[in-house]
């Protein structure tokens, strides 16, 4: 039998390639940042063909890394960011434009404009989702009327559209040479276009935005075998059998499997998830229904799901904008230099505020400043910004679940920092829980792929590899906990209402 699994992450941030042995431990890996293109306040774009160079080069290196071929691959896993949207050309395999990042808000006008002829939430009961530029429908339509010959393209068949799990398995499995255009119910309930209940395309829905359906992915469940990795690939005849949503992989890598499960991963955006089972449950405080995964013929599997835009990525900001760090690494050193933020509170609000508030008019501020803050103090702000909007949506979670949250399994890079991890106790009142493998998103890939080789044989077998790391409990009077969110209340009240028609 085959000894490993890769797990190709595809992030907001960067590509990795990721081995894991049959205990779910990592054998080695491979990383390598993207570009992160802003033309224009709102706009966030990723070069897809870096993306693909990229991801070539990560899979040799954790070959290279651990001394291993494609005989050593039992199969290979993918896991992306989702909702970034890649538009290219069937027949020549070029995108006919940037891909456009989920973070990207350059498609409200069109999102208003729906939204005023049927309000906000007119497809949530279908898709699961309320109207925002978050989703991928509407940054497809704005391809197809703002790139010259787009729309005919696309009206002729000659266009694909796929979130970047979808252009990595076309590229996988031939290109233009027979390449196929699949992606996952996970991946699909993003779109803002698929049917939750049939796990469809809703026509309706793609009429609105007036997609052509040619465009569309066939929708395929989160852990089969999609086809063989082809042409002069590393990987040449290992088998694409599993894909998931960032998330929801990140979920399922936690043993997450079963309703009221739960997980928070701390990324470029940070995100919580709970399982809801077989159920599909629509959030009446600002959560969305998603899929958390689906295992071959089985029945999907639901959860609700609370996003944070900006959290790991207010460090990059910091880091790369305004230089009071060199390195990421760097931020937990300053920020302990101080024993508080000084009454400075940042609210990362760079493409609006996401769940859930959901209010796209909010814009970034640095609230509280007074002679005596320093760097240090808003390097702490930086941090605590993640930890308050986390508990933004936990609460949202317990309001829609009717019960509360006991403990919260973390996971992703920003949990090496352990003081945002005891603040996040602190501000939350519960215990905090870091696994042995923090890199869960890929292991979920990972997990989904194996499952359908055989590699891994049950749900069981997998819980069976969770181990516990460490654990931070509240250590902070809840007095002074209570009186710190109150001002992130406040700081957060001061940002609604900036964008209008004047200021974009």
């Amino acid at each position: 039998m085959d000894h490993y699994v890769m797990a190709i992450d595809q992030g907001t941030t960067s590509t990795r390639a990721m081995v894991f042995d049959h205990a779910g431990s990592i054998v080695s890996a491979g990383q390598l940042e993207h570009r992160q293109h802003t033309p224009r306040p709102g706009w966030v774009e990723h070069d897809p063909l870096e993306i693909w160079a990229n991801t070539r080069r990560v899979v040799a290196e954790s070959l290279a890394k651990a001394d291993l071929t494609r005989v050593d691959i039992a199969a290979v896993g993918i896991t992306n960011q989702r909702e970034t949207t890649v538009v290219w050309d069937r027949r020549t395999g070029r995108p006919v434009h940037p891909a456009i990042v989920w973070q990207d808000t350059r498609t409200q006008h069109m999102v208003d404009a729906l939204a005023a002829e049927g309000g906000r939430d007119r497809f949530r009961d279908v898709t699961g989702l309320p109207l925002a530029t978050y989703f991928s429908a509407s940054k497809i339509r704005w391809i197809l009327d703002n790139v010259e010959g787009a729309a005919e393209k696309a009206q002729a068949g000659h266009l694909a559209f796929g979130t970047t799990d979808s252009w990595l398995v076309w590229n996988l499995t031939g290109g233009v040479d027979g390449g196929l255009h699949v992606t996952d119910a996970t991946n699909a309930s993003r779109t803002l276009l698929m049917d939750l209940a049939e796990l469809d395309w809703a026509d309706d829905i793609v009429d609105t935005f007036g997609i052509p359906r040619s465009m569309l992915p066939e929708i395929r469940s989160s852990s089969e075998v999609y086809g063989m990795i082809g042409g002069h690939s590393l990987l040449q005849g290992v088998p694409i059998a599993g894909i998931l949503g960032d998330q929801q992989a990140a979920a399922f890598g936690q043993a997450a499997f079963d309703e009221g499960e739960s997980k928070s991963t701390y990324g470029s955006g940070s995100f919580i998830l709970v399982g809801t089972g077989t159920e599909r449950v629509l959030s009446e405080h600002g959560l969305l229904t998603t899929v958390a995964y689906q295992l071959g013929r089985s029945a999907p599997r639901y959860a609700l799901e609370g996003a944070i835009a900006v959290t790991g990525a207010l460090v990059t900001w910091l880091r790369d904008n305004l230089g009071m760090i060199d390195d990421a690494v760097q931020i937990e050193a300053l920020a302990a230099s101080v024993p508080d933020n000084g009454g400075a509170y940042i609210v990362p609000a760079f493409s609006g505020l996401f769940a859930p508030y959901w209010r796209p008019d909010a814009r970034g501020g640095i609230l509280g400043l007074t002679s005596f803050v320093t760097r240090a103090h808003l390097a702490r702000a930086v941090l605590e910004a993640t930890a308050f909007q986390t508990r933004d949506v936990l609460g949202a979670v317990e309001a829609d679940m009717g019960a509360e949250v006991h403990t919260l399994a973390v996971d992703g890079g920003m949990t090496v920092n352990d003081l945002l991890m005891q603040f996040q106790a602190d501000i939350l009142g519960i215990d905090v829980v870091r696994p042995g493998v923090t890199e869960t998103t890929a292991l979920g890939a990972a997990y989904v792929a194996g499952l359908a080789v055989g590699y891994w044989r049950s749900l069981d077998e997998l819980r069976d590899n969770w181990q516990e790391d460490q654990r931070w409990e509240p250590t902070m009077p809840a007095e002074q906990s209570e009186r710190l969110y109150r001002n992130w209340r406040k700081a957060v009240s001061r940002t609604l209402d900036w964008v209008d028609d004047d200021v974009d």
